[in-house]
């Protein structure tokens, strides 16, 4: 179903069952999946995929030219994943450098006005409040939830399972499994009803709650931190973390 008020370029890929509501507008490099609807005045253009199922609510705007001063109109990509869902008025950026992506994965959920820069990562299952925003270069693993009117920084990493707070200010990489909130934002224990529904055993997140409080340690450093953790670390999630903050960081870890 395309409607007759709808642009769509002839060199666009649609799938079959794919449904363009009225006064959308899809570009020349676009690729949808199947089973995925535009509703109404969404507009989609840049070199962009879509994949299958997802639901896109009117004047979001996918695929457009990243806001970074340095980009200069190279080939770069914007790429959306299956059974994903934006509401009203979410835009998500093309990356800029030549070949570079900006990445949406499976499952989310992006609310309103929600904001996802040039170059950011989203891995799946991520949900994102209203007014959320995500400055350029940011990555966000599996599971995360931010909470409404949150800012986070460019070249920020957040952790799988990470809740960040509504209102918060994200200047520093956020650990997996934990809690963040605040301007200033600060450390406020595990992400405990997350893990619970997830899942993970008492074994895992008494692990995890261990590890907290050593990171979060004022007599250790992270470093100091982080060896001490290795030493005793037994499960898998204690394993992500350590990776975690051994991982290269531009920001550091929020402490």
């Amino acid at each position: 179903m395309i409607h007759p008020t709808a642009i769509v370029h002839p060199s666009a890929n649609i799938a079959r069952g794919v449904d363009i509501g009225p006064y959308c507008l899809v570009g020349e490099c676009v690729s949808i999946g199947k089973g995925t609807v535009l509703q109404a005045h969404v507009v989609i253009n840049g070199w962009t995929s879509l994949g299958e199922d997802c639901v896109i609510y009117p004047f979001a705007t996918i695929g457009a030219a990243s806001q970074d001063r340095k980009y200069a109109g190279e080939r770069a990509y914007t790429k959306i994943g299956s059974r994903t869902v934006l509401r009203e008025y979410v835009s998500v950026q093309r990356a800029t450098g030549e070949d570079q992506v900006t990445a949406v994965g499976d499952d989310c959920l992006l609310l309103a006005y929600v904001h996802i820069a040039h170059n950011c990562v989203l891995g799946n299952h991520v949900t994102m409040s209203n007014l959320a925003q995500l400055a350029g270069h940011v990555e966000v693993a599996d599971y995360v939830t931010i909470g409404g009117q949150a800012g986070v920084h460019q070249f920020t990493r957040i952790g799988r399972y990470a809740m960040v707070g509504g209102a918060s200010k994200i200047t520093k990489d956020v650990p997996p499994f934990f809690l963040i909130e605040g301007n200033p934002a600060e450390p406020y224990g595990l992400n405990s009803v997350g893990l619970r529904r997830a899942g993970f055993s008492v074994e895992e997140r008494n692990e995890i709650k261990k590890f907290y409080k050593i990171l979060y340690n004022p007599k250790l450093n992270v470093s100091q931190a982080v060896e001490e953790m290795k030493a005793e670390a037994s499960s898998e999630p204690g394993r992500e973390l350590v990776a975690f903050l051994e991982a290269p960081s531009q920001r550091g870890i929020l402490k």
